[in-house]
């Protein structure tokens, strides 16, 4: 969708995003202890381009993820993926899954993926920002410059029940509170200026 936006106004609202300070990470009462999840993914390096796969630039579907140092007393773990640098007053959601199997190590590619009331390990795929269940592909406005896709991922000592396919406001509400340890995984994406890729580091339009 917002590849149509034109390389003028994405230049234009360059300035114009809704900031880190508002990622559910960082929020009070969420993370307050210094215990950390390794989080990680075999298609990129954190704070690395998104290869196109992944965006609506390619096939659209998830990233693989795997992590470890889950701490004893987890009850499940909950991944909320979000774009702070979008052009909107809050970060952009990309993901939500909740009540994943504390005893997994990761995410198969595409598994963020619709999944009705939820899927046959109890995990429930939630609502992107476009109210959709699953991946909602990293679209940047042409000429906004670069954008993060954190990658946040949360161990639990309770996973509360939620609705079936729960939102962004939800899944903040539930941890606060219950979080043993977290973890973050940046991606980044643009459109419309030069970007490093391939192991050389070599520039290219995209």
């Amino acid at each position: 969708m917002l590849e149509h936006v034109p390389h003028w106004l994405g230049s234009l609202l360059h300035n114009v995003r809704a900031g880190h300070s508002k990622l559910v990470i960082v929020q009070e009462g969420v993370v307050t202890n210094d215990a950390r999840l390794d989080l990680s993914s075999l298609a990129f390096a954190d704070g690395g381009r998104l290869p196109p796969r992944f965006t609506a630039d390619g096939e659209g579907v998830s990233p693989p993820l795997s992590w470890s140092g889950v701490p004893d007393g987890t009850a499940a773990l909950a991944l909320i993926v979000e774009d702070p640098d979008a052009p909107t007053p809050n970060p952009l959601v990309h993901a939500v899954v909740w009540n994943i199997a504390p005893d997994t190590n990761g995410l198969p590619e595409g598994a963020i993926a619709a999944d009705g009331p939820g899927s046959f390990d109890g995990s429930d795929v939630g609502r992107n920002s476009y109210r959709q269940e699953g991946w909602l592909p990293p679209d940047p406005p042409t000429g906004h410059g670069s954008h993060d896709y954190v990658f946040q991922l949360f161990a639990l000592r309770e996973a509360a029940p939620l609705d079936i396919n729960p939102g962004r406001s939800e899944v903040l509400a539930a941890i606060r509170g219950a979080v043993l340890a977290a973890g973050m995984l940046v991606g980044t994406y643009s459109r419309g200026e030069e970007a490093p890729v391939g192991p050389a580091g070599a520039a290219q339009t995209a």
